[in-house]
């Protein structure tokens, strides 16, 4: 969606004879790019916060457990990818991009608002051996501890201390220290009471924000390339001011929200994303003319305006996604020993349909191009639904930032930064920290390799960057060699993580869209950029399967055994840096000759 054609380039002529080097202009851009740019940085900047606290809000407010909250989390990011999709095709033909910003930008204020009522925490308790116990939380040595009280006829006399053990068991224990009872592995099972409504509430919530985005991400950017005429040499150069507003609103809300939810409560975190998202509304639904004759319906005069049925449809698209969201959340568990079938069933709806259209999709484009294409139009199609494929996996590990990482930050990491105490959900202020401080080093790096003829072939920034994203992992993994004995690790072994990551990062990302444009047959662009997209959603689907591999067994929404988690988190990273690292690998050596199905495309 980036590279909207211009009027220029559908063959109107340009007539207006005007002097580009005379006009008014932002950094030698166009003056509207400022005021795109600050609309995206504010939208971004609600996005950001409100992802920020979302896996931190399902597992502390509403008590779910890791399974549950990362898949959902998982969900709720996939169609955030897949919804621009539609959302760009109806902006093309029927209600114009600058249209289609505005109705998602109120969509997506209105979700975020809607977040900020989540009523009462939901109240934990526990099942043990088939009779349940109220969970009581105690504030003890400067975090908190659970108990279990008895809150019918049990043999649960008095408050136990519950600690959870290596092998699976639970240990409850007396004031004294001494064991009162060791529960037996899936003996003890924890669970809390939330309200239907509020939790009916915040997937409604979650669902606007889904359709809204859909709207408003993919045709932001097409009003950047409606700025700039075929051939302009600014392009570039100004979607890369202009992605720089992404990291800024990004940076601000990260610090900022969680804050907030901290210091004030959830919804005042929550409340400043919909701030955020409304400021981006007013930018440009109040733009005083300024960007006239931009973004606008492609309806001529006289025709009949599709918009208000659009917008209707676009409405019954809220409980539609929030049935999926349950079914999400409602999903059976596979079977053991079922194998890949038992797999498969055992998938929610929204992840067999994410599957099932890519499974599709993937071969049935190359068999087309292979039967209608030429020998060298299959070649670099063939190499391109090769580099999506890896992009997946990318996309899968990188995406642990806003589950797994940040339940890692919650649970296993000292939060404090130069003797300043931040949340877990402020960590992920340090991916758009180094993207704006490595984006500039990585653009001087690319061109001066690019003068000597040494920058790398894209399948060879692609493999690094998967190599980039496992060594990511590594790092943390080493870093908890040195956990103390809380079982905790410092800081900046997570910073290190960010910073391999946002490297890893500026090697694939930038190149992704414009891969697929040079490499796609031209009467299938269209569809080769979807491709590419639902690549990335099915990425995000996956990514909250893998972090519910990393769950950790929790009372009352926290861990009883932080050395249980650091175990499990440990495992879990180190088995996905090896995958991550092996297939940068394989990427490396399938470079030469992807290279050269590639035909000379750079």
């Amino acid at each position: 969606m980036v590279d909207t054609p211009t009027a220029d380039s559908r063959g109107e002529p340009d007539i207006s004879h005007v002097n580009p080097a005379e006009q008014k202009t932002w950094f030698g851009h166009p003056p509207q790019l400022a005021r795109l740019f600050t609309t995206e940085m504010w939208e971004r900047f609600g996005y950001y916060g409100m992802r920020a606290l979302l896996t931190l809000y399902l597992t502390k407010h509403f008590v779910f457990g890791d399974r549950q909250a990362t898949g959902l989390y998982g969900g709720f990011t996939a169609l955030v990818y897949l919804t621009p999709l539609i959302g760009g095709y109806l902006a093309d033909q029927y209600l114009g991009s600058k249209r289609a910003v505005k109705f998602g930008a109120v969509l997506m204020s209105l979700g975020y608002f809607v977040l900020c009522f989540g009523g009462q925490t939901a109240t934990p308790f526990a099942t043990i051996d088939g009779q349940r116990y109220a969970v009581e939380v105690r504030q003890e040595n400067g975090g908190e501890t659970r108990y279990v009280t008895n809150s019918a006829p049990g043999a649960i006399a008095a408050p136990l201390k519950v600690k959870g053990n290596d092998d699976g068991t639970v240990t409850l224990t007396r004031a004294d220290g001494s064991v009162a009872q060791t529960v037996a592995k899936g003996g003890f099972v924890s669970d809390a009471d939330r309200s239907p409504f509020y939790v009916a509430l915040m997937l409604l919530a979650l669902s606007m924000v889904s359709v809204g985005n859909g709207f408003f991400k993919p045709n932001i950017s097409t009003m950047v390339g409606e700025l700039y005429q075929q051939g302009d040499r600014r392009r570039d150069s100004g979607f890369t001011i202009f992605y720089m507003g992404i990291n800024l609103g990004s940076l601000g809300s990260q610090i900022l929200c969680p804050f907030l939810a901290d210091a004030v409560g959830w919804w005042a975190g929550f409340g400043l994303a919909a701030i955020g998202m409304l400021f981006s509304f007013a930018l440009i639904q109040f733009d005083g003319g300024k960007l006239a004759g931009y973004g606008e319906s492609p309806i001529a005069a006289g025709q009949k305006d599709p918009a208000l049925g659009i917008f209707a449809l676009a409405l019954l698209g809220v409980p539609a996604f929030y049935l999926l969201f349950v079914n999400l959340m409602n999903m059976a568990p596979q079977v053991p020993g079922s194998g890949i079938v038992g797999y498969i069933a055992s998938l929610s709806l929204m992840g067999k349909l994410l599957f099932g259209t890519f499974l599709i999709a993937v071969p049935g484009i190359l068999i087309w191009s292979f039967l209608k294409g030429s020998a060298k139009e299959f070649q670099m199609m063939l190499a391109a639904m090769v580099l999506v494929v890896f992009n997946v996996v990318f996309w899968t590990l990188f995406e642990q930032a806003g589950s797994s990482l940040t339940l890692f930050a919650d649970r296993n990491t000292e939060l404090s930064l130069l003797g300043i105490p931040i949340s877990a959900g402020q960590t992920q202020f340090f991916n758009a920290f180094f993207i704006v401080a490595l984006a500039p080093v990585m653009s001087f790096l690319w061109t001066s390799l690019a003068k000597r003829g040494l920058e790398p072939s894209i399948p060879v920034k692609f493999g690094i960057a998967l190599i980039g994203v496992g060594l990511g992992f590594l790092f943390l993994v080493w870093g908890t060699s040195f956990a103390g004995p809380d079982f905790k690790v410092a800081l900046w072994w997570l910073a290190g993580l960010y910073f391999i990551h946002s490297f890893a990062e500026l090697c694939i990302s930038p190149v992704g869209l414009s891969m697929i444009t040079k490499l796609s047959i031209a009467r299938i662009v269209g569809l080769m950029m979807g491709v590419w997209f639902l690549s990335i959603s099915v990425a995000q689907y996956v990514a909250g399967i893998v972090a519910q591999v990393a769950s950790v067994e929790t009372v009352g929404g926290e861990v009883t055994n932080l050395k249980v988690s650091l175990d499990t988190y440990s495992g879990v990273f180190t088995t996905i840096s090896h995958v991550a690292i092996a297939l940068g690998i394989l990427l490396l050596l399938l470079a030469w000759p992807l290279k050269k199905w590639m035909h000379g495309v750079k």
